[in-house]
């Protein structure tokens, strides 16, 4: 079995990467593919500071989710890879699971608060209502 882990930092991907774990079926993933995606800054923005600033940026904010993680991981010694994207959240962990011919996606509920969900949507909604796999919501 393959799982999309997506990760944005909050406590709720903590409580989705515990679940993981302290279940045996999910724990035995033959892989365990875990996704941090970063919004895209405004063109303005990467025109001002340079792609190649705005990408380290990206690959800063990334890695200080994905460490952690990935060191946990290591530590239970669970077979993982991590990723990080750029664009619309539910839309690149809907593309990585399908690319990565997933099982699940699992992701936590509510990774940036009532005002974030309701200007942009809930990327755990959007992601249950377009995924093709089963999806395990953690909250």
């Amino acid at each position: 079995m393959k799982i999309i882990l997506a990760a944005d930092g909050s406590k709720f991907t903590k409580k989705a990467l515990a679940f993981l774990v302290n279940h045996e079926s999910l724990a035995e993933a033959d892989e365990i593919v875990v996704l941090n995606v970063q919004q895209a800054l405004p063109p303005r923005v990467v025109r001002l500071a340079g792609s190649a600033v705005v990408r380290d940026y990206h690959q800063d904010e990334a890695e200080m989710v994905l460490a952690p993680i990935r060191k946990f991981l290591d530590r239970k010694d669970l077979p993982h890879r991590c990723e990080w994207k750029v664009g619309d959240p539910a839309q690149q962990v809907l593309a990585t699971a399908q690319k990565e011919k997933a099982h699940l996606i699992m992701m936590g509920t509510h990774g940036h608060g009532l005002v974030g969900r309701a200007i942009m949507g809930s990327v755990a909604q959007r992601v249950l209502q377009g995924a093709e796999i089963p999806v395990l919501l953690v909250r």
